[in-house]
């Protein structure tokens, strides 16, 4: 199974990106320049030997570039938690791909990049992603270097100008208050992806507590009745400790509850893969205790559809 979408969905999609879109909080902005009404062109499919395919955008031009200090960062990991938030503010995507897929050498240097030292592009190690909403379309390219890993965020449209991309980790507003008075089913029909409510780690350990658990019977019901639906299991951190150290834990947490629900519950493992996110997608403000526990989580997210 490929996870094209771990979605970070939250329950409102707000008007302007400064609603939809954060960074971590490493992240050091490195470059920034607006021009009103300079407007641009939005890459829509891979080079094809003599160009890259686009379309045009009117409106304003912003284009911003940030320094992610994290030793093993990749440019996948990087380009993940945007894809998810985009999805989660309703952008159409229109191209996503690796440094090959992309083209290589000739889509790097035939799309507008912020020049170093601001912006650093690995041609091995590269990721682009553009997507749509309205009159609002955005270019996200993330590359992994040897020191550091590297964020360009383009946004041209007639909102570009005031959407302001967040370095905090500040609350997603509604999000508990609304999904959970819903079923997992429903929240997963209605927004793809859904909290695993009520699961016990211990600090620090990736063991899934005794149970019983309300949230896995529910969704192991679910999974049985449905054989051929696909999901992928999430795991969160808080942001205690480095990023890779959190993004394994995670990683292991959600392998924990894929082997209870296999083991215990009786869902095919063919239905299931376990990811691990770290910190990249907070819930809740990491300056508090009640923070940082809504930050660590299990998250149930549909991978393909079983019609």
């Amino acid at each position: 199974m490929k996870v094209w979408g771990l979605l970070f969905l939250a329950l409102i999609a707000a008007p302007a990106l400064a609603q939809d879109l954060r960074l971590p909080s490493n992240a050091e902005l490195t470059f920034e320049e607006v021009i009103p009404d300079l407007g641009g062109r939005l890459p829509k499919a891979a080079w094809d030997g003599a160009s890259v395919p686009s379309i045009s955008v009117d409106g304003d031009f912003v284009n911003r570039s940030w320094r992610l200090e994290s030793s093993g960062l990749s440019s996948a990991q990087i380009m993940r938690s945007i894809r998810e938030q985009l999805a989660n503010a309703r952008f159409g995507t229109l191209l996503d791909c690796e440094a090959r897929e992309c083209g290589g050498f000739d889509f790097r240097f035939a799309i507008d990049v912020i020049r170093p030292p601001h912006m650093e592009v690995n041609l091995a190690d590269y990721r682009f992603l553009s997507a749509k909403r309205d009159d609002l379309g955005i270019l996200v390219l993330t590359s992994r270097t040897k020191g550091a890993g590297y964020l360009q965020i383009t946004q041209i449209g007639a909102s570009a100008q005031d959407s302001v991309i967040e370095t905090t980790e500040a609350p997603t507003q509604g999000f508990q208050s609304t999904e959970s008075d819903l079923s997992i089913e429903a929240q997963l029909e209605q927004f793809g992806r859904a909290v695993l409510e009520g699961l016990e780690f211990e600090r620090g350990s990736s063991q899934l507590g005794a149970g019983p658990f309300e949230s896995l019977e529910e969704l192991a019901t679910l999974l049985r009745a449905r054989p051929s639906l696909e999901v992928a299991l999430v795991g969160h951190t808080d942001s205690e400790g480095s990023l890779n150290g959190n993004i394994a834990l995670s990683k292991r947490r959600a392998g924990s509850v894929l082997e209870r629900l296999a083991t215990d519950l009786g869902v095919s493992r063919q239905q299931m893969e376990a990811e691990g996110m770290g910190y990249l997608s907070p819930l809740a403000n990491n300056l508090t205790s009640e923070g940082r526990e809504a930050n660590r989580r299990v998250e149930v997210i549909i991978t393909s559809t079983d019609g």
